[in-house]
């Protein structure tokens, strides 16, 4: 895909960004940044959690930061680039982005690598491909507190009730018994939890919309 958009859209916190930043820093960050807008022209600056960022088409792009004794680089999408050069670090582990620690620009890729696998990133940008967040896990339904269990067992139609909720629904009388901190608490909520049970309704009924 080819880049049309060509004008320059620098932002002057980046700058002060690089001049706040460490001696070693400062020719790092500045090389990042030229590299960045050679690969992709009309690429935009923000500041977002305090850091430069580089965006393009509405999406981040990468980023930099610099920290007391090395800097950092991050590809957002980095998870779906080929890395052909086998140089992306996934996986975190002594610093933040997927270069590992950055301390001169001899830790950098070459230029020509450093520009293939940033143009390689905005064009998955301009095509609207992203990351995808993997599905939490469901939560595990707790435990039903003994008491509860007992009560249940006594009243069938509470006991119905309870067994169609959803396990959400489910967990909010669980827990909501599960957290008193006293027997007579305990008791009360167990009281409580019958009527309503019986009645068909679900622990925070009363916030539901009708």
């Amino acid at each position: 895909m080819t880049n049309t958009k060509t004008t320059t859209v620098i932002d002057a916190r980046i700058d002060a960004y690089i001049i706040r930043s460490a001696d070693f820093a400062r020719p790092i960050l500045e090389h990042i940044r030229k590299l960045v807008h050679k690969a992709w022209p009309g690429v935009e600056e923000t500041i977002k959690w305090g850091m430069p960022f580089f965006q393009n088409n509405g999406s981040i792009l990468c980023n930099m930061a610099a920290f007391k004794a090395h800097c950092a680089f991050g590809l957002w999408n980095a998870s779906l680039l080929k890395d052909p050069e086998g140089i992306l670090q996934l996986k975190e582990k002594n610093a933040m982005g997927h270069l590992d620690r950055i301390t001169s620009k001899k830790d950098l890729p070459s230029d020509k690598i450093m520009i293939a696998y940033i143009r390689e990133a905005a064009e998955l940008n301009e095509k609207g491909i992203k990351k995808t967040k993997p599905k939490a896990a469901p939560k595990k339904e707790p435990p039903i507190p003994a008491a509860l269990t007992t009560a249940l067992k006594k009243n069938k139609k509470a006991l119905a009730a309870f067994e169609a909720f959803s396990p959400s629904h489910r967990r909010e009388y669980i827990e909501w018994i599960a957290e008193a901190k006293t027997e007579a608490t305990r008791e009360k909520r167990i009281a409580t939890a019958m009527e309503w049970l019986t009645e068909g309704k679900s622990l925070r009924w009363k916030y539901q919309k009708k």
